[in-house]
């Protein structure tokens, strides 16, 4: 009798040192090739690796994130900083862990003949709502843009491509591909290289779960790095899945949001070559707060740090 309990006992234990920690992470739109390390942590098993049990569920047009993860639908997003800190100031106490892109992919499609960004005083500025509480104000302050120049962005580019005096939003891994595939020769700019300091591709949860399961916001922070360093290296596994979720995206999509993520170094340019991937910065986040505040997009508020913390990526030393 004592045997079998203790056979018994053993069993139980390696059941419970096996057991993984179910987490839901959801992404910011459909799948696609900016969400790569992200199913490529799923489908090379690192997240099982660091004992999770992960599902990826994507965003989209009427997935409301902020709301999933405060409501415990989730419990990790794709976030951003202007989004953090006005949860913040709303009173939803999220908290941004890591940093997977040490820059905002934000930027502006132009037609050839626009040189800089200061080009476009004047001209027909095709921007989605989001814009306007975010980056458009930043513009409108460092080069005098108004709000009458700008029409609204329905995420068709046949306007842009129509008028060739009109510029419009986009993200470097997709408007730019969009028009390559139209045959139409475009310039793209990115906010980031014009100093606009947010990060992007951010790792975000609720301060509850920062506090009360450490362990797992590390090993997710952790895991989430060494799938992104994977998926640079060889996207396949990860692709696959994103197809899977996203029958619509197609290899060619990918394949080019892939190439550019890697040449403009958003996982692994700036603090990241010599800090690690992941990482974030005080004074980084303080150039954020500093502009949401001077663009009158937030308010003054003395806890505006609560938006993120240093603790999970200080240590990382996850190395591109």
């Amino acid at each position: 009798m004592k045997s079998a309990l203790t056979a018994f006992a053993f069993a139980a234990a390696a059941t419970f040192a096996h057991a993984q920690d179910k987490v839901t992470f959801l992404t910011s739109w459909y799948a696609q090739a900016e969400h790569g390390g992200y199913y490529q942590a799923v489908a090379n098993g690192i997240y099982k690796k660091h004992g999770l049990d992960v599902t990826v569920k994507m965003g989209g047009p009427q997935v409301n994130a902020v709301q999933l993860l405060a409501a415990g639908q989730a419990d990790f997003m794709m976030g951003k900083d202007f989004q953090v800190l006005n949860g913040i100031q709303s009173g939803v106490p999220m908290v941004t862990v890591a940093a997977v892109f040490q820059m905002e992919p934000q930027g502006m499609v132009t037609h050839p003949d626009v040189n800089k960004l200061s080009d476009l005083k004047g001209k027909t500025i095709y921007l989605a709502t989001s814009g306007r509480t975010s980056w458009f104000p930043w513009l409108k302050a460092k080069y005098g843009f108004t709000d009458e120049q700008s029409r609204p962005y329905t995420f068709n580019m046949q306007p842009f491509f129509a008028d060739r005096n009109a510029a419009q939003q986009g993200y470097p891994g997709s408007e730019p591909y969009i028009a390559e595939q139209a045959g139409q020769k475009v310039k793209f700019f990115l906010f980031a290289d014009e100093g606009y300091p947010p990060y992007g591709n951010t790792i975000v949860t609720m301060q509850k779960m920062a506090k009360e399961k450490p362990d797992v916001v590390q090993r997710f922070v952790r895991a989430t790095i060494e799938g992104w360093k994977s998926y640079l290296q060889d996207p396949a596994p990860g692709n696959a899945l994103i197809k899977k979720d996203n029958p619509k995206m197609d290899d060619g999509t990918l394949a080019y949001g892939h190439k550019v993520m890697k040449q403009m170094k958003f996982f692994d340019g700036g603090d990241a070559a010599k800090m690690g991937a992941g990482i974030m910065t005080d004074a980084r986040w303080q150039k954020t707060y500093d502009l949401m505040v001077t663009s009158e997009l937030l308010k003054p508020m003395p806890n505006w740090k609560d938006a993120y913390t240093l603790q999970f990526v200080k240590d990382l030393k996850v190395m591109p």
